[in-house]
């Protein structure tokens, strides 16, 4: 297998390449857990697995109707999970999260045991569906003489995401509310710790494959040793191929797509094509890497080639009007410019059904 082959592989089990599927809801379900950390890309991430079928309001609805949950899991970040996922999942990333969480408190000087005090009085402001944003739970608690700042009160949700107590609710505007879990989503039947592993590894090895096992502990959060179980337990339905130094994991009736229309695509921060492998050596050039992955873990949106990232775009407004900025690394010859077009028309049609 060739760095080509790997990436070609990869945009058709990210769906990037075409797929049957038809909502949001069965986007977020197949692939796992999709990194949500800005909302708005985030949102785009679904949609570029669904062009000119949904749109905004669609993943928007999918997300006020709770048949996508955004919390905290796996890694300290915001993810996208389906609804039925979000209990054994929280449940597998709970202890590891907990002293990470614990260590942010303490670095920001808040004290470790306003959490299970706070939340008997977040839950009662919470409780019959109602849905408050984070700076009105700040108003509320003070009006309690809880006296918190915007900085505690997203630590105490932090906690309260991780305990499965609370989650995002619904969109309000353009901003983001929390609500109580069990009232967002069904409390689903509790899976083993080795039942977890094995759905975790199934989920991502068949969505993000070609991956390794250095990726799936980056994605996963997993211990390494938890990690390797969890490979253990679907060995018997993947195989393994060394390519570039490294031993890929990939279903074992893996079958290389052939290769048709180049694949121009714009990616959002935090795409799972891009975020999700610890090694992005075959979608980057080294030298320019630095122009679209900082050290300290923030991405820009991206252009993609064939799998490859030659450059970064953002959204700009003319005339009250969105439109798209191409910004490639090295000199583009017109034509291959034009690729984009497609592409860019997607983007729009996802913002505005037009």
């Amino acid at each position: 297998m060739v760095s080509s082959e790997i990436l070609r592989l990869r945009l058709h089990n990210q769906l990037l390449a075409g797929n049957n599927m038809k909502a949001p809801h069965e986007i977020v379900a197949y692939m796992g857990a999709m990194q949500a950390q800005t909302f708005d890309m985030a949102r785009w991430a679904i949609g570029a697995r669904l062009p000119g079928i949904v749109t905004d309001r669609r993943v928007i609805e999918a997300i006020d109707n709770a048949e996508i949950i955004r919390t905290h899991i796996l890694r300290p970040t915001w993810h996208f999970v389906a609804a039925e996922d979000v209990y054994w999942m929280a449940e597998l990333s709970r202890p590891r999260l907990r002293p990470v969480y614990a260590s942010y408190a303490r670095m920001m000087g808040v004290d470790d045991r306003i959490f299970e005090t706070h939340w008997t009085f977040v839950e009662r402001m919470l409780r019959d569906d109602n849905h408050l944003t984070r700076l009105e739970l700040v108003a509320q608690l003070n009006q309690e003489g809880k006296a918190v700042d915007d900085y505690a009160v997203k630590r105490i949700l932090d906690f309260a995401e991780l305990e499965g107590l609370v989650c995002n609710g619904r969109v309000r505007g353009n901003k983001q509310t929390f609500c109580l879990l069990q009232e967002r989503a069904a409390k689903t039947q509790v899976l083993s710790k080795e039942e977890s592993l094995e759905k975790l590894a199934r989920k991502f090895f068949t969505s993000h494959a070609p991956a390794t096992l250095a990726d799936f502990i980056w994605w996963s959060g997993l211990l390494a040793s938890d990690a390797k179980k969890a490979l253990a337990l679907i060995q018997d339905d993947f195989v393994t191929e060394t390519a570039n130094g490294r031993t890929f994991y990939m279903k074992n009736d893996w079958v290389i797509p052939a290769a048709g229309e180049t694949s121009a695509l714009l990616l959002p921060q935090f795409d799972e094509m891009v975020v999700s492998y610890k090694d992005r050596s075959e979608m980057i050039d080294e030298q320019h890497y630095g122009k679209v992955m900082t050290k300290n873990g923030l991405f820009s949106p991206t252009i993609m080639l064939d799998g490859e990232i030659i450059g970064s775009w953002r959204k700009v407004m003319n005339k009250k009007k969105p439109e798209v900025e191409l910004n490639f690394f090295e000199k583009t010859s017109k034509q291959k410019q034009n690729l984009y077009k497609k592409a860019q028309q997607n983007y729009l049609y996802y913002l505005t059904g037009q």
